[in-house]
């Protein structure tokens, strides 16, 4: 059951006080307070925006900042933002030997890049992947550090980059995919040392002094998709809409033409939420149909000329603003190859294109439509990693209109006919909720919004 929110203020309020709270912890721990400060941060929250004000806060406040992320596209993202907002500030990119960052992490006069830590211990912040780090050597370490998606990262990278900083703010989406590992993971369950662990579920088993923080607003999800994904993947941490009910809107250009790829379009142009849904049957998983029926709904919401309304302006829906989210990477393939026969851009090196990912890599990632290929459709199973409640959240969570679901009917009863089995590890807390119940919950939301095709 969802605990709902019983905060009367204003979504830019509820924020504000959050933001002010978690910068004191960070910036002005009391005596004898924890070392780290952790923060459970929903999709579309402000996760990266209060990153960056807390590495200004801190360098304004005298410090020398490190910051550990754990991608090279992540580190990117936010050496240029932070450049960006803090132009005053200098700002180190270390980097692997055999790598470059990216344009836009490089563009900024007040940013320096180097494989050698040595190079960069002047800049204000200093930003890398945990890979990184983890190979750093330093007589002076950090005093301060914070570590962006630290819900990804796993326990033993914290262990190899901790010796390098004294105190550290931990900002991450508790909701989303646990942390990737290539072996079987069964022998450690339960263990408080758990390698394969996130970094925020080890700290806090260690820690128990440490209470979380949250960020109440979802500033991304509108007032139409806010409700159902903190009900069904953050029963615990609930959270709103920075937007009320239909202040943000998708208009049509060119009216339908009377197919169910349209009504499904124009169903969620209305609500927020639509599901395209295919005759049941148990097909391979880069199911030829449903792939055509992605790349057809991708290639009239193109078509439609659709125009996005929302507190930031009118905008045309282009390329660059719609996703395709699958769950494996064959079926992205598929669907991208389909795309291309229509004449719909894929390839962001020739302009704007629409993406085509698998969940693990949309993670973090916005749009204004996405169009998702639920990961149980026309599958004979419903196994772990079909049914992980992370991967779900996902795919339902990177739009700020609209999300158009496609799948064959009969999940349902494909989780009814497949209860969880898998075994109870002792020690180890119980995921609240598990993805057989939020797929339920899901699946009865958009049960409201069907389109039935073929």
């Amino acid at each position: 059951m969802s605990l709902e929110t019983t905060d009367h203020r204003s979504p830019g309020e509820a924020a504000d006080a959050a933001v002010s709270g978690i910068l004191r912890a960070v910036v002005s721990p009391a005596p004898g307070a924890p070392r780290g400060v952790v923060v459970d941060s929903p999709p579309g929250a402000g996760k990266s925006t209060l990153v960056v004000r807390a590495a200004r806060e801190l360098v304004d406040a005298g410090e020398r900042l490190m910051i550990v992320a754990q991608t090279n596209s992540q580190v990117d993202d936010l050496v240029d933002r932070l450049a960006l907002k803090a132009p005053d500030l200098t700002i180190g990119r270390l980097h692997a030997s055999d790598g470059r960052p990216a344009a836009e992490a490089l563009r900024h006069t007040n940013v320096t890049a180097s494989e050698k830590v040595k190079d960069l211990l002047e800049q204000d912040v200093v930003i890398s992947t945990a890979a990184k780090w983890q190979w750093v050597r330093t007589e002076a370490p950090w005093r301060h550090a914070i570590v962006d998606e630290a819900y990804q990262m796993r326990s033993d990278a914290l262990l190899a980059v901790a010796r390098l900083f004294e105190r550290a703010l931990f900002v991450g989406d508790p909701g989303q995919l646990d942390p990737f590992t290539v072996v079987g993971t069964e022998q450690w369950a339960g263990l408080s040392w758990d390698p394969s662990s996130s970094a925020v579920v080890t700290l806090l088993a260690h820690n128990p002094a440490i209470a979380p923080h949250r960020l109440p607003v979802s500033w991304r999800l509108p007032a139409s998709a806010a409700p159902l994904i903190s009900s069904a993947f953050y029963p615990y941490t609930p959270f709103r809409s920075g937007t009320g009910p239909g202040e943000r809107r998708l208009t049509c250009g060119v009216r339908s033409d009377g197919s169910a790829v349209d009504a499904a379009i124009d169903e969620a142009a209305e609500h927020g939420w639509a599901l395209l849904e295919l005759p049941a049957r148990r097909t391979v998983r880069t199911d030829p149909q449903a792939v055509a029926a992605v790349a057809d709904t991708v290639r009239r919401l193109l078509e439609r000329g659709l125009t996005a309304h929302s507190e930031q302006g009118s905008t045309p829906l282009t390329p660059g603003r719609v996703a395709v989210g699958t769950a494996h990477r064959d079926q992205a393939a598929a669907v991208r190859a389909a795309l291309d026969a229509l004449g719909v851009p894929v390839d962001p090196a020739a302009g704007p294109a629409v993406t085509v990912d698998t969940a693990n890599r949309l993670q973090g990632r916005e749009y204004d439509v996405t169009v998702v290929l639920h990961p149980l459709s026309g599958r004979p199973d419903a196994t772990a990693f079909h049914l992980e409640t992370g991967r779900l959240c996902v795919l339902a969570s990177r739009h700020r209109h609209a999300c158009i679901v496609v799948a064959r009917a009969g999940i349902a009863e494909l989780l009814d006919e497949h209860p969880a089995t898998e075994p109870v590890q002792l020690g180890v807390p119980v995921a609240f909720p598990d993805g057989w119940e939020a797929n339920h919950a899901v699946l009865a939301h958009l049960a409201g919004h069907r389109v039935r095709l073929g």
